[in-house]
Order: C-alpha cells, then structure tokens, then sequence
C-alpha cells in the first residue's frame, strides 16, 4: 500500500544534502520545503545537493516552486549544480517543460544511495500565508522560462489581485 500524502524526508552526510520528497507533494508542504531552502543556504559544509523524486507520484506546481527556489538558495555554495533524480517519464517531462534543466542536473538513476533519511517536521501555516507562498513560487517558475511566465501569468495576477484586496480591508 502507497502512501500517497505528501512527505518529505532529508539527511545531511559529509557535505551531501538529500530531499527526497515522497507521495503526493502540494502546496501544504511549501512552508516545509521554504525552511529548508532558508536552512540549505545557511548550511555550513554544504557541497552537494540531491533532491530525489523516486517516489514521488505528483508534485504541483507551487512545490516546483520552492524546490527551484531551493536550487536558487545553494547557488555558489556548491560546487556543482544541484541534482534531481527522477526515474518517472511524467514526473521528468513535466521538470522539462518548466525549464528545471537550467538550475538542475537530471538523472533518472542516483550515483550512490543514500544515507537513512529522517521525515522533516511539517510546518504549520495559514491560509494567508499559504497564498504569499502559492504566489512566491509561481513567481519563480515564470523566471525560469516563457512557457511558465505564459502558463502562470494568470494565476499570479489572480493571486495578487487578492492579496491587495486582503490588505484593503
């Protein structure tokens, strides 16, 4: 039986930085994912980075986000840009289409396995914050190339249409 809620799981070993994000990745695991990418960019020692998306069987939009916003963190801390492993053909297709070839390597197969990996703590959020996280990351994806800057146009726009209306009242 899979377990298809979202999860993420890390482990930290000699210089090497493992995500694995497991099941059904959302929006509700952003504030999870931004505290670690605030976290990689303080990380002393940090060397490499591998995000690995084998068991990974949706990610949405917004967790693309902030896992380029995790890419962007390490930039010029590590020596080698970040990896991504990836060995589902829709999961791959979809980081191709968001132009994730530009701040990742992918590879469909690690170079060796991992550490043990220990569940990161999910971290709370409101509703609020939800949507300055939803709109931060999309953000993102529109920098990375004009099929997201065309594909979230719309969405941003909304988003920040209501984050001005909540600042009105």
């Amino acid at each position: 039986m899979i377990n298809h809620e979202g999860r993420i799981k890390a482990a930290f070993d000699s210089g090497v930085f493992v995500l694995k994000l497991c099941g059904d990745v959302r929006l509700t695991l952003c504030a999870t994912l931004d505290r670690q990418a605030t976290q990689l960019a303080e990380t002393p020692g940090l060397e490499t980075l591998i995000i690995d998306l084998r068991d990974t069987t949706n990610v949405d939009s917004t967790a693309l986000g902030f896992l380029a916003k995790v890419a962007m963190a390490v930039q010029g801390r590590v020596t080698e840009r970040p990896t991504i492993i990836a060995d589902n053909p829709d999961v791959r297709r979809m980081l191709d289409v968001m132009g994730f070839s530009r701040i990742f390597t992918l590879v469909e197969t690690p170079i060796t396995e991992t550490c043990e990996l220990c569940d990161l703590p999910e971290v709370p959020t409101d509703v609020e914050e939800t949507r300055r996280r939803v709109l931060e990351a999309h953000r993102i994806l529109m920098r990375l190339n004009e099929h997201n800057r065309e594909e979230f146009q719309p969405l941003v726009e909304m988003l920040e249409a209501q984050e001005a209306a909540s600042h009105d009242h």
